[in-house]
């Protein structure tokens, strides 16, 4: 098969397997009849994950990561599903499976032993709810087919991006960039052939709030994307779609396919001499390609590697020509604007962020789903309405992001303050913050891309160092290596990735540091040493204990 496939493509066979290799849902062995992957996220690790995962591999006689002799089942782990909010979770041949329990996994293994085809499988095991549970700006109500083309046809596409300026509309991924900035500069470039992407590989840990977009509001985000190539000049978009979303795949060419029979997508969109359509694009199991750069190179079928910036997208993104990326998110705030005006968005808010910003809340609470709310809430305000008791912390933007005690509870979600692409997962007093760590570091080793040496080789050996701690073998200078290697990953990785990856060790450390140091094996200090608890403390013992230690610090 792979040489077939180079012969076709005209490429050399070496390429096809560095691509194949680099996604998780490509293979070059075959694979089961049944390809089972349950969600290694730390929300399913929290709702009993591993003991269910034991539990199907005694049931179906097949290690964990191996095809069973015979060939019917494999079996895996994989990264955050994007069902946080229903777990335990996981694929069975692409297909979500979601609320997982011992009673669905004993008539999972009886139906795969009886070689029933998945698509006879019962309805409640593919079933994903909304789980919305508080509307503001963008979810409250639908805007109509076509709505905001002819708002923006009406006021003229100069002005509507005048509105996206008074908005104060930035993008919802997590980043933050003004959108009307963005959209700005890519209508600017000289060169004619243009193009916009709505990014939907929302791979974070935590996050699954664009799947509901996806799901539900799949209208707002084509003309939210429409939009945008009317104003820019664009003719052609791309929708990128994470694999693990596949179940919505033929539901999102159904409204592709009524937009295009209501003339909002093909020629002469609107009655004006526009021409613009959208495909689908769908990845294959890539955390990496969640960056915009990555996702335009698995878009032109490589490996998702970020691309040094500049250039950026905006002047040469798909194919070196002016390329648009935005956020599910961002498209749908952007169509809304256009119906009811800068102004309706920018009156909520804070200064610096407008408008609201939809959460993925999971973890911890009675009632995990889906929340919108306008920026500055505070996260105390947050946990309430969601139903969390007894918080120990709160992980805000995801493994990416930012873990907070629960002494911050009244800081405010904000780019100001806590910015975030959505995710909000949330601890509750029974919980190991170093568990938590030790889930974020083993998922940041497995999903490097493997580009640049700090974060390929980093990962791996904060992964080890973590995990020496972990397993009591460390001592003061361990911990200050640490630290110190976590900054050295931060400062020099070639992308986000490996300048997030270290986020999980480092705001943990900074909070907890007695948790670390209770890890540590037996230590020696003199009489009248103060043992509080502080990293500064670790570098002391590292001194007195380890004088290497000490030297690496610069220590004379």
């Amino acid at each position: 098969m792979l040489e077939l496939l180079a012969e076709k493509l005209h490429i050399p066979r070496t390429q096809v397997i560095s691509v194949v290799e680099f996604y998780t849902f490509l293979h070059t062995r075959p694979q089961g009849e049944y390809e089972i992957l349950i969600s290694d996220s730390i929300t399913d690790q929290m709702l009993g994950k591993q003991q269910l995962m034991d539990y199907l591999a005694g049931k179906l006689q097949v290690e964990v990561g191996t095809t069973r002799k015979d060939g019917l089942v494999s079996l895996d782990n994989t990264s955050c599903t994007g069902m946080c909010d229903q777990g335990p979770a996981g694929l069975v041949n692409g297909q979500v499976l979601t609320s997982l329990d011992t009673g669905k996994v004993d008539v999972l293994v009886d139906l795969m032993t009886r070689r029933v085809p998945v698509t006879e499988w019962p309805a409640d095991f593919f079933q994903v709810r909304d789980n919305i549970h508080r509307s503001g700006l963008l979810l409250n109500d639908s805007i109509g087919k076509g709505e905001a083309l002819q708002s923006a046809f009406a006021r003229g596409l100069d002005e509507t991006l005048q509105e996206l300026e008074n908005a104060g509309l930035r993008g919802r991924g997590g980043a933050g960039f003004k959108t009307a900035m963005k959209w700005r500069f890519a209508k600017q470039e000289q060169e004619p052939e243009r193009y916009v992407v709505c990014n939907a590989d929302e791979g974070e840990p935590g996050t699954f709030k664009d799947r509901v977009l996806l799901n539900s509001y799949a209208h707002e985000m084509f003309e939210g994307m429409t939009l945008c190539a009317a104003i820019i000049g664009a003719g052609k978009g791309f929708l990128y779609l994470r694999g693990e979303y596949q179940y919505l795949y033929e539901q999102l060419q159904q409204v592709l396919q009524q937009r295009r029979q209501s003339g909002l997508l093909g020629a002469n969109i609107g009655g004006q001499d526009f021409n613009f359509d959208i495909e689908i694009h769908l990845g294959a199991g890539a955390y990496i390609c969640g960056e915009e750069s990555a996702l335009i190179e698995s878009l032109e079928g490589r490996r998702g590697i970020p691309r040094n910036r500049s250039p950026y997208p905006v002047s040469q993104g798909y194919l070196g020509k002016p390329t648009v990326v935005n956020n599910v998110e961002t498209f749908v705030a952007a169509a809304k604007i256009a119906v009811h005006g800068g102004d309706w968005f920018a009156a909520r808010g804070t200064s610096q962020s407008r408008g609201s910003k939809i959460l993925s809340i999971s973890g911890d609470c009675r009632q995990p789903g889906i929340y919108e709310y306008d920026f500055g809430v505070s996260i105390a305000e947050i946990l309430g309405d969601c139903g969390a008791d007894d918080v120990f912390g709160v992980q805000i933007g995801g493994p990416s992001g930012t873990f907070i005690g629960n002494a911050e509870l009244e800081r405010r979600l904000a780019f100001e303050d806590l910015a975030t692409g959505g995710s909000f997962i949330i601890f509750d007093n029974s919980r190991n913050v170093l568990d938590i760590v030790q889930n974020f570091t083993d998922f940041f080793a497995h999903e490097s891309c493997g580009f640049c040496t700090p974060c390929r080789v980093g990962t791996a050996l904060l992964k080890k160092q973590f995990d020496k701690i972990r397993q009591g073998h460390g001592s003061a200078g361990d911990l200050v290596e640490l630290e110190k290697l976590s900054r050295l990953i931060k400062n020099t990785s070639h992308c986000g990735l490996g300048q997030t990856a270290v986020n999980p060790i480092l705001t943990t450390l900074e909070r907890y540091p007695e948790l670390y140091q209770s890890q540590l094996k037996d230590i020696s200090f003199e009489p009248g040493f103060d043992l509080d608890g502080s990293l500064e403390t670790a570098r002391k013992l590292a001194r007195r204990n380890d004088p290497a230690a000490h030297l690496a610090q610069g220590g004379e």
